[in-house]
């Protein structure tokens, strides 16, 4: 395939991303209406890392890095690499010297759909990493692929300059015209999961905190004691 390294993309608002670094992944996703999760597929190499920053998109053949190398080059301060290959690669594309260069230019993180490798000296240099895949298998650099385009991960169509968010939960993305309206409904969402927090500490019931009893009587469930239950089977 013929390649292309589109420089200077726009991106998020700095303030927005910043805002977003200070919540989880399933916060905001939860906030934008459920949207923007990259799947189950991206699991974290190590717990306890939390990041947000903007997209750099590499879209890659699967096997070969050359792409990897040539997106550093367009990483700055206060980005994070997403990569995906042209079909499912399970390959260690990325490893320490990369991170090592990253690190350099300011990048928070990598999100992968493929495989990396160096996971130790990647955990002990604190570069946080997402893939799909832990492998030793190495890469050629033969291919022409695509640096800043719109990649598609998990069936989500992530662009370059979009805010990306990963934590031990996953990944997810906002678009980069919505990362004011993100930090908005961040902020509500917390403030809504604090009180409830709150009346949980106290003693009350989700089922009565979100009205779900109203919502059991409608589906037709019902309560029995252990006695009926033995006695009688559940209710047809």
């Amino acid at each position: 395939m013929n390649g292309v390294i589109v420089t200077n993309p726009p991106k998020a608002a700095e303030k927005d991303v910043a805002a977003l670094s200070g919540y989880g992944v399933a916060t905001v996703h939860e906030a934008m209406g459920r949207t923007g999760c990259l799947g189950p597929g991206l699991r974290p190499i190590q717990q306890g890392a939390r990041i947000a920053g903007t997209a750099v998109t590499v879209l890659s053949w699967p096997g070969d890095n050359l792409m990897i190398h040539a997106a550093v080059e367009q990483c700055g301060e206060g980005d994070v690499l997403v990569v995906t290959t042209t079909s499912p690669s399970t390959d260690g594309m990325f490893g320490e010297l990369f991170a090592t260069a990253l690190q350099r230019r300011g990048v928070r993180g990598l999100v992968i759909d493929a495989g990396v490798r160096d996971t130790a000296e990647l955990r002990a240099m604190g570069f946080p990493v997402w893939s799909a895949a832990v492998c030793a298998q190495g890469t050629v650099k033969a291919t022409a692929g695509s640096v800043n385009v719109p990649v598609v991960i998990g069936g989500q169509c992530v662009r370059p300059g979009d805010v990306v968010l990963a934590d031990d939960d996953g990944v997810m993305y906002v678009p980069r015209e919505r990362s004011g309206e993100a930090v908005e409904a961040a902020e509500a969402r917390t403030a809504k999961e604090e009180a409830s927090r709150a009346a949980f500490a106290e003693g009350q019931l989700g089922l009565d905190r979100y009205g779900l009893r109203e919502t059991l009587v409608r589906l037709g469930v019902h309560y029995q004691s252990h006695e009926e239950y033995q006695r009688n089977g559940p209710r047809p």
